[in-house]
């Protein structure tokens, strides 16, 4: 299927690879075949495999000169090749969304388009997996007119929100037969992590139009902050910790290397893109934006330490931590965390705890995807600083002679390290990617005009046109995010704000940016003309 070869696209038109991104379009055009009849992920092919393709037909036609290829001028032959293939795919993988809750399946035959149940899991789809699909479909849906992607899409999100989770925190398995979640295990490491991710990221991607994103990110937050935050024993670090019991259960110190794609995150929802000092200038900067900030500062820190605590200068796929019993809670700080200065004996990092079993490197991005936010948004020259640190680190350790390749580590514990040669397709599609737009000029992609799937494949923003909305509405709850039922929307909404303190019950937009993805066809405008008024939902 071209696995590498289509999530690499992107990479090689950003960096200019023009020899090599022209034998991959090649290889696209003549044998690129998805009507097989083989068994894949619904989520990792479509996060990998369309996205990729997805990214490839935006940058290809937006910005011709990172792609310049004779058949990617316009009016040439095979224009549409990467549209016309991500097409394809996705109505291969829309099988998938035919269960009776319209949860997907975790995987999907796609010579046949029938979705099939988890073989493991009790047949539960990932609940990470199963709402990380929408920003691809919601952007295929927009440039094809095609309002099934998007419905289908959104269906998902609907389904999940219906249970009513409390505070916004959803555990990582849901069944597709009839949208209700199996167990109750929170994390935001895997099978969690990219829920979150997409909530805000949709809200951006429709250029600040379906606020009823931004209201679930906004809660979830809030959740986050007050049942999974917690602070290492001596130092002090911020920790975004579990609680495989539910949220009454015991917090478990743990995080997943996954986990630090969260910093980079918040930071994204606080400014919507823009740098901080743009959005002060706004007018748009208050306390709550700070101390997302703040926090995302803090767990980029802590993500750094993972790195920072090991021989080879890599962090491992998991990390523990030694915490205060009962634990230290964000309600109970101000906490200040301690440097992590570079001496052998350093007492912070006896707060790090890696087990032997989990000391392995698969050349995970989330770190330093979290770094190029933080740069991009603070400006700290401290997070290029790091990244450089880590890029020295990979090429040290992870690289396979001289024209080998790179590859994953069975130890960042040993020097050397033993290498188990094996190269993630991530690693060409986010972790260089990462890497090579924190070195890059700020004006590369702008933030507030882009967005980036879970694998990073780049998006436009844009305004709803054709007719696309969002098709559905929270049912009415209480100040926990719990379902009220038998009350009316208004009622409920009088319920919530008595319980919440003056302050808290406003929620301030950020800056979606102005640059957008307009694709208005001749006859939206006249549409839009013959009812006497624009929409504008920028």
């Amino acid at each position: 299927m071209g696995w590498i070869i289509v999530d690499a696209l992107d990479t090689l038109m950003l960096m200019n690879l023009t020899s090599r991104l022209s034998h991959a379009r090649e290889w696209i055009s003549t044998s690129l075949n998805y009507d097989q009849d083989q068994e894949v992920s619904t989520f990792e092919t479509t996060i990998r495999m369309l996205g990729g393709l997805l990214s490839a037909h935006y940058l290809s036609t937006t910005f011709p000169d990172m792609a310049p290829l004779a058949d990617d001028d316009h009016g040439a032959p095979g224009e549409d090749l990467y549209l016309e293939k991500a097409t394809d795919l996705a109505d291969r993988l829309l099988g998938a969304f035919d269960s009776p809750s319209g949860v997907p399946y975790a995987s999907v035959n796609l010579k046949t388009i029938k979705g099939i149940p988890s073989h493991a899991d009790g047949g539960a789809s990932s609940t990470a997996e199963a709402t990380s699909l929408q920003l691809e479909f919601k952007y295929l849906a927009m440039l094809t007119g095609e309002k099934d992607y998007w419905s289908k899409a959104e269906t998902v999100m609907r389904v999940v929100d219906d249970n009513g989770m409390e505070d916004g925190l959803v555990p990582i398995f849901i069944y597709a037969h009839d949208g209700t979640f199996r167990g109750s295990n929170i994390r935001l490491g895997s099978r969690g992590d990219s829920y979150y991710e997409y909530l805000i990221k949709q809200y951006l991607q429709t250029s600040a139009s379906e606020p009823i994103y931004l209201a679930l990110w906004n809660q979830a937050l809030s959740g986050i902050r007050k049942h999974l935050i917690t602070y290492s024993k001596r130092s002090r670090f911020a920790i975004l910790a579990e609680r495989p019991g539910g949220l009454d259960s015991m917090l478990q110190p743990k995080m997943d290397h996954l986990v630090c794609f969260m910093p980079g995150t918040i930071a994204l929802a606080a400014t919507g893109g823009k740098t901080v000092a743009e959005v002060k200038k706004a007018g748009k900067w208050g306390k709550k934006e700070q101390a997302d900030l703040d926090l995302a500062i803090e767990l980029t820190k802590t993500c750094w330490g993972m790195y920072k605590t090991t021989a080879t200068g890599l962090a491992p796929e998991i990390t523990f931590f030694e915490i205060d019993e009962p634990p230290k809670m964000e309600a109970d700080g101000p906490f200040h965390s301690a440097d992590l200065v570079p001496e052998a004996g350093a007492e912070w990092k006896d707060d790090y705890v890696i087990k032997g079993q989990d000391a392995h490197n698969r050349q995970r991005p989330e770190t330093v995807e979290t770094l190029f936010y933080m740069w991009r948004i603070t400006g700290d020259e401290r997070y290029r600083e790091w990244g450089w640190e880590m890029f020295q680190s990979f090429a040290n350790y992870t690289r396979v002679g001289e024209d080998g390749g790179y590859t994953s580590l069975s130890t960042v514990l040993d020097v050397p390290p033993a290498q188990t040669d094996n190269m993630e397709s991530f690693w060409l599609a986010e972790t260089l990617k990462y890497l090579y737009l924190l070195f890059s000029s700020t004006d590369l992609l702008p933030l507030d005009t882009i967005v980036l799937n879970t694998e990073a494949h780049i998006l436009p923003r844009f305004n709803l046109v054709r007719g696309l909305k969002t098709g559905w509405e929270r049912k009415p709850r209480d100040k926990d995010g719990k379902i009220v039922e038998g009350k009316g929307k208004t009622e409920a909404k009088e319920k919530e704000h008595k319980d919440q303190p003056e302050e808290t019950a406003k929620e301030k937009d950020v800056d979606s940016g102005s640059k957008v993805v307009e694709a208005r066809t001749k006859s939206d405008e006249e549409k839009e003309a013959g009812k006497g008024k624009a929409k504008d939902v920028s």
